[in-house]
Order: C-alpha cells, then structure tokens, then sequence
C-alpha cells in the first residue's frame, strides 16, 4: 500500500515540475535581447523644466537591422526613461584618393617633341570601382618604344668620263670606284670618237669613254612606335557606409518601493476618523500583485492526480477487506 501511494506522490511531482520548467522557457522567450551598443551615449537637459533626457547613439551597416536596436525603458538614478524618438542619418562622405592612368599609343615618329604636341594635356577617368576625376599629363613619363625593325635596299649609280683614250677599250677603264663611301661596279661603257692632230699636224682619232657604275646599300629601320604616358590626378567617390541612430529618451521620476511595516512614515486620521494604535499609513504606490495564473493548471493536475490516486486506494483496500 505504502509503495502505490509513494509511487502516486512521484507522478505528482514529476507533472509539477514539467509545468514549471515550460512556465520558465515560456516566460524567457518575451525578453528581447540587444544585439548592438551605442558608441556614445549623452545625458542632458531638455525644455523649461529642466527634463532630464539620455540620446543613445548607434552606428550601424548598410546591412545591419536596425529593428535589434534596444529601446526599452530602463532605470538610472531614481528617474524611469522610455523612448521619445529614434532619428537615422546617413553618414555620406567622399573619398579621395591619387591616381594614375597609363595610356598608350601607336606613333610614326620617335620625336618627342612631336610626340608631346599629339597627347592631351588631361583627361576624365572613372575607375572600375566607381572613382572620377580628371588627370593630367605627367610630361616627364612619356616614353617611346620601337615596335620592331626592318631592311630597306636602295640602288646607287654613277658615271664617269674618260676622254682622250687612244683606242676604245675597255680595259682602260676603272672596274669600280668609290662614290660616297660606297663601292660601285663598272655596268656599261659607251664610246665616242674625235678627230684631232698630232705634233707633226697628221690626223688622229681620240676616243672618250662614259662609264656607269652601279651598286646596292642596305639600311635598317623602325616599322613603327608606341607611346606611352602617365596622367595622374585626385579621384574622389561619394559613399554612404555607416548610418547613424539616435534613441532620445525621456525621463521622469520611478514609482517608489513599498515601505515595508514600522517604518518612521506616520499620518494624522481623517477628522471623525480614528487610527489603531501602531497601525501605519499604507505607501501610496503598491507592488504589482505577483501573476500566479500560470501556476493554476499544475497545481490543478497535481490535484487531480492525488485524488485519483487517493480514490484507488480507497477501493482497494474495500475490496481486500470483502475477501
């Protein structure tokens, strides 16, 4: 009997202490919890009466809820303060930084002169991670490169006259010559004829030889040029990264605690009004009458148990008592 009823009083509290832990998980899960902090937070005071006022200012991302900013009431120093207002700003600032831009360019001259009367003196640029501004031409970065060469051959010709050559042969006549540092081959000769006298007045026949001479020269040269120069300049780009809340609270005066009995605190009765010897005043403000609606259904199953319990070991004890 001692075991069945032992066994009952358990299931009573095990029924108990469920209620009570999901009372408990219940009751944590309304509390809001603050996932941000403010970076600064201001206490002054506000209006003619002198209102004391808190602003509690949050610095958040683009991407961050502003929703978990915490905007509860909350108690300092005697006085209650609560929410009045929540203010956003986006903090817009530009961002400047030097830049550099090397252009490049096909050219038919490696003069520079030239070079430097063809480039701009500036340009606008806008960067690939959205940066603008304009840059100008940084005179002492240009620079000429040669794309690549190749050889010309040119002929080169010349003649010469030999006159007064007693016959008209040709090995009388120079096989090459030198003709401004160059060497030319004899390529062909013509011949003409005078008649002319001797000392002693017999005729004689002169011949006069015109030789050409011909040869080649090789020159090397550039096929082309690349340009290249520096501009360099400020590029700036507005941003909005940071977006500032501020929680304004105002403030007044907490309700004051209970006193608690036999405190010093005494009040004269009301006329026609008598007070009890060592009664005292009750405060003015109370405290909140503790919620008990939650405990109701636990203690209600626990008594049902027990009387279910009770009630079955009444009537086995009846029925053992009739055998």
């Amino acid at each position: 009997m001692k075991r069945i009823f032992t066994t009952l009083c358990v299931l009573v509290f095990i029924v108990m202490a469920g209620s009570a832990t999901a009372l408990a998980a219940d009751a944590s899960n309304t509390g809001q919890s603050a996932s941000y902090y403010p970076i600064s937070v201001e206490e002054y005071t506000y209006g003619d009466f002198d209102e004391l006022r808190i602003n509690k200012v949050y610095q958040l991302s683009l991407a961050d809820d502003p929703s978990l900013i915490p905007t509860e009431d909350f108690v300092r120093n005697g006085r209650r303060y609560y929410l009045l207002d929540m203010t956003r700003k986006d903090e817009v600032g530009v961002d400047i930084q030097t830049h550099t831009e090397t252009v490049t360019q096909a050219s038919d001259t490696n003069n520079l002169e030239t070079i430097l009367q063809r480039l701009d003196a500036e340009m606008e640029v806008t960067t690939e991670d959205g940066y603008v501004g304009i840059l100008r031409l940084d005179h002492t970065s240009v620079q000429v490169t040669t794309d690549g060469y190749a050889t010309k051959t040119s002929t080169l010709s010349a003649s010469r006259s030999y006159p007064n050559l007693s016959e008209a042969d040709i090995s009388l006549i120079p096989k090459s010559i030198e003709d401004k540092g160059k060497t030319l081959t004899l390529g062909d000769v013509k011949w003409s004829e005078s008649m002319d006298v001797d000392g002693e007045g017999n005729p004689v026949t002169r011949h006069t030889a015109t030789a050409s001479y011909t040869g080649t020269t090789s020159s090397r040269y550039a096929t082309g040029y690349t340009v290249s120069a520096n501009y360099t300049g400020e590029v700036s780009k507005a941003n909005c990264a940071v977006v500032t809340y501020t929680a304004i609270f105002g403030s007044e005066k907490a309700p004051e605690e209970s006193k608690a009995p036999g405190g010093d605190d005494t009040h004269d009765p009301a006329p026609g009004q008598t007070e009890a010897p060592g009664s005292t005043e009750a405060p003015d403000t109370t405290k909140e009458p503790v919620d008990l609606s939650g405990l109701k259904r636990p203690v209600m199953i626990g008594v049902v148990v027990l009387a279910l319990g009770a009630g079955g070991v009444f009537a086995f004890k009846k029925y053992r008592e009739r055998r």
